[in-house]
């Protein structure tokens, strides 16, 4: 059969959108977008979605509820209620205005939510959240300083998250947890992402490295920063773009990635149909051909070698996007002292027995911290297989290993 004569807006026809039928199936029996391997909540939305197609609709009414309650909390002076509700109905409409690849008027209202809401939360917040706009190839970068109450200057950590989540997204204002290790906070809506995404910046395979050092450029020379104590936190796809910027930029000294490192192919064309529509519009391809030619270009193979500050990665074993083997050809390229935590039968979403992905964050905040506090990397250049129902990374019987059957 010949594809559709009519042109999908925002992106081009896939050959993945032929397993959308399935695909939908899937959302209206898990109520869960993507991950459905783990027990996490990422993914997840309401029991009234059916299709993929109903997700903005149906969350976006969610987050109008979210938001009127804010606004109740507020006109009645609960400012600390306003603040939590304001949050919620913030990453509702971030959530609400993701799976729409195209920029018409249902994201535009969406994403207009998102805004209003997240400029309560800057103005509820205990602490000041700085809105921060840098010149960059004849448009504009934003992203968000969160300064760390009570200090004059301090370490910054640069968290890069992924393609499905913007800036606005972590921290939360009532849980920092670079503030509570002293550290100021950045995150950033890089090409393809966010706000980025609303103006037009398209995401290539290779532009997200100096979009971020032209930011850090501007960081740098803020007084309240110290800019020889700078971390990066990469998320998800944030750690596919953090890598190749720490190949370019050495002001970094030191980074914990998670997954989303090997050959994008996986990602693409093994993972849920979702992604390769996604990128299909983050880039703004004209064709699938033109996709595949951006996507192999945003490669960390090959540049792993250029990182030289102390680097840890997590994944976990049976992660679809990120194939154990590979993860291993990857993680010995880097020269730089270095550690890879593998989540023993676990998949993107990797947990610990209490707190789930949220207390694993936690601890590569802790891992980034000790390397700025000068501690030497508990197990150099090794792999730390980390057993369910074990004891974490940290552990002092934590085996040193690659696969399940070595001792």
């Amino acid at each position: 059969m010949p594809k559709p004569t009519l042109q999908k807006p925002g992106r081009p026809h896939l050959k993945r959108d032929s397993q959308q039928w399935v695909y939908d199936w899937v959302i209206s029996q898990t109520n869960r977008t993507y991950h459905w391997q783990g027990e996490g909540s990422a993914g997840s939305v309401p029991k009234s979605v059916r299709s993929h197609a109903m997700i903005s609709k149906h969350v976006g009414k969610q987050a109008e509820r979210v938001e009127a309650l804010a606004k109740v909390e507020l006109a009645a002076g609960h400012r600390q209620s306003a603040l939590e509700f304001y949050v919620e109905a913030a990453h509702a409409y971030s959530r609400a205005q993701h799976p729409i690849f195209e920029l018409n008027e249902e994201k535009k209202f969406l994403y207009a939510g998102l805004r209003r809401c997240w400029d309560q939360v800057c103005a509820l917040s205990p602490y000041r959240i700085e809105k921060v706009e840098v010149p960059w190839n004849g448009t504009l970068l934003t992203g968000y300083l969160h300064h760390c109450p009570g200090v004059t200057k301090a370490p910054l950590l640069v968290r890069l998250g992924g393609c499905d989540v913007t800036q606005e997204t972590d921290p939360h204002p009532l849980r920092n947890r670079g503030h509570q290790r002293g550290m100021h906070v950045f995150t950033l809506d890089g090409p393809g992402q966010g706000q980025s995404n609303m103006r037009g910046i398209r995401l290539t395979g290779d532009n997200f490295a100096p979009a971020t050092s032209t930011v850090l450029d501007y960081l740098v020379k803020r007084p309240e920063i110290d800019a020889e104590r700078i971390v990066m936190l990469g998320i998800d796809g944030g750690s596919i773009w953090g890598m190749r910027v720490l190949a370019e930029d050495h002001r970094f000294k030191a980074a914990a990635m998670s997954s989303t490192c090997t050959d994008p192919f996986h990602w693409m064309n093994v993972e849920a149909p979702r992604w390769k529509q996604l990128f299909a519009f983050l880039t703004q391809s004209k064709s699938e051909e033109e996709l595949d030619k951006v996507m192999a270009a945003m490669q960390v193979s090959g540049h792993m070698g250029k990182i030289t500050c102390p680097t840890l990665m997590v994944t976990g074993e049976y992660d679809l996007r990120d194939p154990i083997e590979e993860v291993y050809e990857i993680f010995e390229q880097l020269k730089a002292p270095s550690e890879l935590w593998v989540f023993a039968d676990q998949f993107h979403i990797v947990s610990l027995a209490a707190g789930g992905s949220d207390m694993v964050q936690a601890l590569r905040i802790d891992w980034l911290n000790d390397r700025l506090d000068g501690k030497p990397i508990s197990h150099p250049g090794k792999v730390v297989y980390i057993e369910p129902g074990g004891t974490g990374p940290n552990g002092p019987t934590v085996a040193r290993k690659r696969r399940w059957y070595e001792a």
